[in-house]
């Protein structure tokens, strides 16, 4: 597990006690909030992303599992940055499935909206890409909230490819969802969409902004002209 120790050794050394003190406020670690008991060293991102770069090569599959189960926020994104890298390296020569296995198998680690933001659609939106979606209805539809936010950010992927079917299923799927991570993954979704196809989503909304949670909405809206901003805002929400 040598690369396991070197990597945490590589993380710590770029700790600060700010980050640290910060971060559990940030990501709602709190009695009773979404990520209660989540730890963090007090690592940015960037730093994450390059500790997970130099370690790629070096790093097997028992190490990318041994550090998503950490405690520690950090130790598990740059797990999941490694597999992201993992991946894209496989996909060259179509050897990426072993990694998308490993994800799934593994996808109650990824346990945090951010966790989940960057990695959902360079993994699974890009297996599935042209294969069978129905996983993404699976996760949709039962718990946990971080298997809801894989199902819809994965498909930011198909977005960017012009393809709209799958968010617009489950943006249908979440407008009962109870929690609002999901109300602001789902809107930040059809706000991607709308800006490649603003008639199809606006005839969405049209059909459905009364029934919408308004963070959804809000999210939804957020890019456009601000009359018509306004006139989405103004329209009364209705309870199912």
């Amino acid at each position: 597990m040598g690369d396991l120790h070197a990597i945490i050794k590589d993380l710590k050394s770029h700790a600060t006690k700010e980050k640290a003190a910060f971060l559990p406020y940030f990501f709602k670690t709190g009695k009773g909030q979404y990520a209660e008991g989540d730890r963090f060293h007090g690592i940015v991102v960037p730093d994450q992303r390059k500790i997970a770069k130099i370690h790629t090569a070096t790093t097997n599959k028992a190490t990318i599992v041994q550090l998503l189960k950490s405690p520690f926020h950090e130790e598990r994104l740059t797990a999941l940055f490694i597999l992201c890298n993992k991946f894209n390296l496989a996909k060259k020569n179509q050897q990426e499935k072993e990694w998308v296995d490993l994800y799934l198998k593994n996808a109650e680690r990824v346990n945090n909206w951010d966790l989940v933001d960057n990695t959902a659609h360079i993994i699974l939106g890009q297996w599935l890409e042209d294969k069978d979606r129905s996983i993404l209805y699976i996760f949709a539809k039962h718990p946990p909230l971080w298997k809801n936010r894989i199902a819809v950010v994965a498909t930011l992927h198909f977005i960017r490819k012009n393809d709209f079917h799958d968010i617009l299923q489950l943006s249908e799927i979440m407008l009962k969802h109870p929690h609002d991570l999901m109300h602001k993954a789902t809107g930040w979704m059809l706000r991607e969409a709308w800006k490649r196809d603003a008639k199809m989503i606006e005839q969405f909304l049209n059909k459905f902004a009364h029934r919408m949670p308004r963070t959804m909405l809000r999210y939804a809206i957020e890019r456009m002209p601000e009359p018509k901003r306004k006139a989405y805002l103004s329209i009364k929400f209705q309870s199912y």
